[in-house]
């Protein structure tokens, strides 16, 4: 099995942008924003904190390989062939039975969290493998039910939510729509041709309205005994009415059924913002007024985005934790950053803890790294908005939420020394103006030449991006 193990963990470098071929998508210009005042204040404060952490940890942490995909029988899938698909399925769910994460550490996170300057979290309650980490009465397939379950954390979500209110974060739950494990969703009697439900929902009406059922006592729990959630963060955008599905839904190249996997969307909505009043949803891919935000995965939009959107992306190579995965230089994540918020979005980096319940130390590490960086330069960062003019080169700017204040984030290309320098075009600073480094507070000689804007440093400031405050023109 070490074998099959090592493949799969290679495969998920190799194919997990496709294998959340669901979730990747062209932006699309299709978006209904909330009419509740309660949500439309809460996610104009979602806005303001651009910058947040997703962590993926289930079952598929303890052979440390791709989060619940290799079990999916789809042909991009690579799996060991000496055993039935089957039997890898029963060994695959058998690992909840080991699952012992003896040194949980949420607090860990939370602090490693909180010092890269995140303020908001969307943790994994359930992925596709219909593993819970949380304490379900409508299923036996739980975090709580197994070796783990008499541990004083063994409610674990509970116990990560927790930890992070206590560090001043915004609080989502993941929940995956589909869920593999259950009876009502791939029934027994047949075989898992794909992603989606294996039976004919039009022959079998009573067992998909027990999906529904099960689906929505799960997220009622979730929405009840947690405490303040901010954000319902549904994957899995198979799932949803066949009436919306469109081309984009058709560009995935994944099998469409003949019948609608509607999962009655208004009658959630209804039960969580009840609990939850103001509640954030994003029903991602459906577009609609279950969608608050936008959410496009490892890739950043190309223009601009006028509506609230994030761009869900990973520290690693993969979502969950695997070993040895290859981590993004902090200086490579800060730029994304700039980038995203400039162009209207927050950025959702994702890690995944180990089978023990702590964070690697380099994880640990480089969101120190990057929490050097914000804590010094934040300011361009939150609460800021999109300007017209957002980009000139290496340069990408942002304003303040009343406008008054223009915010420049000149990123340092890595093989650049650090600049004595520094141009762009547009955005240029009132005569008169004080140009402030933000990071030291100092002011920097400026001149503006034919539309061009030239600033002057006195030293060089060994850092990845310089972040500057000024008054626009105008």
């Amino acid at each position: 099995m070490k074998i099959r193990i090592l493949f799969i963990t290679l495969i998920c470098f190799v194919t997990h942008s496709f294998a959340q071929q669901n979730d990747i998508m062209p932006q699309s210009t299709h978006y209904e924003a909330p009419t509740d005042p309660l949500v439309k204040q809460k996610l104009d404060n979602w806005q303001d904190k651009k910058f947040g952490m997703i962590i993926h940890w289930g079952l598929y942490a303890v052979p440390g390989i791709i989060e619940s995909w290799s079990i999916c029988s789809e042909d991009w899938i690579e799996r060991d062939t000496t055993i039935s698909y089957d039997d890898y399925k029963k060994w695959y769910w058998d690992f909840s039975k080991q699952f012992n994460p003896t040194k949980f550490n949420p607090e860990q996170w939370a602090k490693a969290g909180k010092s890269a300057g995140m303020k908001y979290l969307v943790f994994t309650t359930k992925h596709h493998d219909g593993f819970a980490m949380f304490d379900t009465k409508e299923s036996d397939f739980s975090i709580a039910k197994g070796p783990f379950a008499n541990n004083e954390k063994a409610d674990v979500a509970k116990y990560v939510f927790d930890a992070f209110r206590k560090e001043g974060f915004m609080i989502g739950a993941y929940f995956s729509k589909p869920d593999w494990h259950s009876q009502y969703y791939w029934w027994q009697k047949y075989a898992t041709a794909d992603r989606n439900n294996n039976y004919d929902i039009r022959k079998y009406p009573w067992r998909w309205n027990k999906f529904k059922d099960f689906t929505y006592n799960q997220i009622g729990e979730l929405m009840h005994n947690y405490g303040s959630v901010d954000i319902l963060w549904l994957d899995g955008g198979w799932v949803r009415p066949l009436e919306t599905v469109n081309a984009e839904v058709l560009s995935w190249g994944a099998n469409i059924p003949k019948w609608s996997q509607d999962i009655d969307m208004p009658k959630i909505a209804t039960m969580a913002r009840k609990a939850q009043p103001g509640l954030i949803i994003v029903d991602r891919t459906v577009h609609g007024p279950y969608e608050n935000y936008q959410t496009p995965e490892q890739k950043i939009p190309e223009t601009q985005l006028d509506y609230p959107w994030e761009s869900c992306m990973t520290l690693g190579g993969a979502w969950g934790f695997v070993p040895n995965d290859n981590y993004k230089p902090a200086a490579e994540v800060i730029h994304k950053l700039a980038e995203i918020v400039a162009k209207g979005g927050s950025l959702l980096l994702g890690v995944g803890p180990k089978p023990d319940g702590t964070f690697p130390e380099e994880v640990i590490t480089k969101l120190n790294d990057i929490g050097k960086w914000t804590s010094v330069n934040g300011k361009a960062i939150y609460n800021t908005r999109i300007t017209k003019n957002y980009n000139s080169n290496q340069t990408w700017f942002t304003q303040s939420k009343d406008g008054k204040k223009l915010y420049a984030i000149y990123c340092v290309k890595s093989v650049e020394k650090s600049p004595n320098a520094i141009s762009w075009m547009g955005n240029s600073p009132k005569k008169g103006t004080d140009v402030i480094l933000i990071s030291t507070g100092e002011k920097v000689k400026w001149k503006n030449v034919n539309g061009k804007t030239t600033l002057q440093l006195k030293g060089s400031v060994n850092q990845p991006a310089l972040a500057f405050e000024f008054t626009p023109q105008g």
